[in-house]
């Protein structure tokens, strides 16, 4: 069959050997990065701005030239007195990553007007459906003298990581900054290693509170535990490359994260019916994320396989695109299933952050980051401008949860109030149950108010 992609017929053992295979994550190069992550990670825990300077020097970042340049820091960082060493709080170390809000502000003035109101849109979505996806606050009578409820009560601080390697990713500010803005968060801080103009208006646009030029598992270690000049976060969202992630994993008993993203993937179940054109244009679409990305097609029609595979390659030529074709063929696959029923246990098996499903599949789809629906749902509607938030699972990470949403931003406390007469008519099964589990102490603090 003509085309990038590979045919994987799946049936037998050998074929679900096969799909394991396809669908190893690469686990071994996150093993291999959190051995880097790791160092980095510990070196700016330990000596602050010192370290966090001199590993954006080595990564060439542009934050590089800050407080290693500053006479004090050259003689040797200060302690605070537990050890641990502290940067200079010098007004040139401080600005050296740290963007002001003017710049942001200029940046939102100068972006062109197309450009301001297409993110005016996308945010204007965002913020819609963070508002419907809320959880809502509620106290209510259980019983007589019994009511119970919830609380609302937003996060005090988040960093929202913004990728700034490959391609300048205004929408990813928006979509991790957004959320958090209407879920109440005050100190919204958003880091990015290359920040180009678009980035900084989406920033200013969304609420950012606080912008720094840093990037890498270097950024993600300051986030954690602070430094002179960039104090912690109570949680880090947000994608970013293999080592972003490995310095999530290895952070996150210290400091909330959303999860471990990986490549981009997408899956599109393709009926027989399906239109090659649209289902190539999608793949690629994803595909051309990074070298690294995963794009399946799972069929029950060899006809629409082999159609496929030819668009891709019609529309490869007519668009080159080196990273799309990279990826194609290194993790691509035409996935034929028996039937219909088939193909759908091969999504919800493989839980792919983006999945394109005809309506008539819909209902027996358990797991996916983001579903597009019907064949005029591009996965590029979601990344931008439907409201859906495109910073998603991946690595089969969407059988336990969806995208972010608001609801990383806040936390849920649940209450109880009692009358006395509230509280004796529940005392009866609250003593038995504290007897059968042997712990009497629970049992007195009610009997003494009875």
């Amino acid at each position: 069959m003509s085309g990038p992609l590979r045919l994987m017929e799946v049936e037998g053992e050998a074929d679900a050997a096969k799909l394991r295979r396809l669908l190893a994550r690469p686990e071994a190069d996150l093993r291999r990065a959190e051995r880097v992550a790791a160092a980095v990670v510990a070196d700016v825990r330990r000596r602050g701005d010192v370290a966090l300077a001199r590993w954006a020097r080595r990564f060439g970042d542009p934050a590089a030239k800050s407080v290693l340049d500053h006479p004090r820091a050259a003689k040797g960082a200060a302690t605070n007195g537990s050890g641990r060493e502290r940067s200079p709080r010098s007004r040139e170390a401080q600005a050296s990553w740290r963007v002001p809000q003017s710049e942001l502000a200029e940046a939102w003035r100068s972006a062109p007007p197309a450009l301001r109101r297409a993110l005016r849109q996308a945010q204007r979505n965002l913020e819609q459906m963070a508002r419907w996806q809320m959880p809502r606050p509620f106290l209510r009578t259980m019983a007589p003298g019994v009511r119970v409820g919830q609380q609302v009560r937003p996060l005090a601080s988040v960093g929202c990581y913004v990728p700034g390697g490959r391609y300048p990713l205004p929408s990813t500010l928006l979509m991790t900054a957004t959320p958090a803005r209407v879920a109440g968060v005050k100190r919204i801080v958003a880091v990015c290693a290359r920040p180009e103009p678009a980035v900084l208006a989406a920033a200013h646009l969304a609420g950012v509170t606080e912008f720094y030029a840093l990037g890498g598992a270097h950024a993600i270690a300051a986030l954690a535990y602070g430094t002179a000049s960039l104090p912690r976060v109570e949680k880090i969202v947000g994608p970013g490359n293999v080592y972003v992630t490995a310095a999530k994993k290895l952070v996150s008993h210290d400091c909330a994260i959303d999860f471990l993203a990986g490549p981009t993937e997408v899956l599109v179940l393709a009926e027989p019916s399906a239109n090659p054109v649209f289902v190539a244009a999608d793949l690629l679409a994803q595909a051309e994320h990074d070298p690294q990305a995963a794009a399946w097609v799972a069929t029950w029609s060899r006809r629409l396989a082999a159609a496929v595979n030819r668009e891709l390659a019609r529309q490869l030529v007519a668009r080159p695109n080196p990273t799309a074709l990279a990826a194609l063929r290194a993790q691509g696959a035409i996935l034929l299933a028996r039937n219909r029923e088939q193909a759908v246990a091969l999504a919800n098996r493989i839980a792919p952050e983006h999945l394109t499903v005809p309506a008539a599949s819909l209902a027996a789809i358990a797991s996916a980051g983001s579903i597009f629906v019907g064949e005029f749902a591009p996965q590029a509607v979601g990344d931008y401008l439907s409201g859906a938030n495109h910073v998603l699972p991946t690595a089969g990470g969407a059988r336990l949860r969806g995208g972010l949403s608001v609801l990383d931003f806040v936390k849920i406390q649940t209450m109880q109030e009692l009358t006395q007469a509230g509280l004796r008519r529940l005392a009866p099964a609250i003593l038995e149950l504290a007897r059968a589990e042997g712990l009497p102490g629970h049992a007195a603090s009610v009997e003494v108010r009875l």
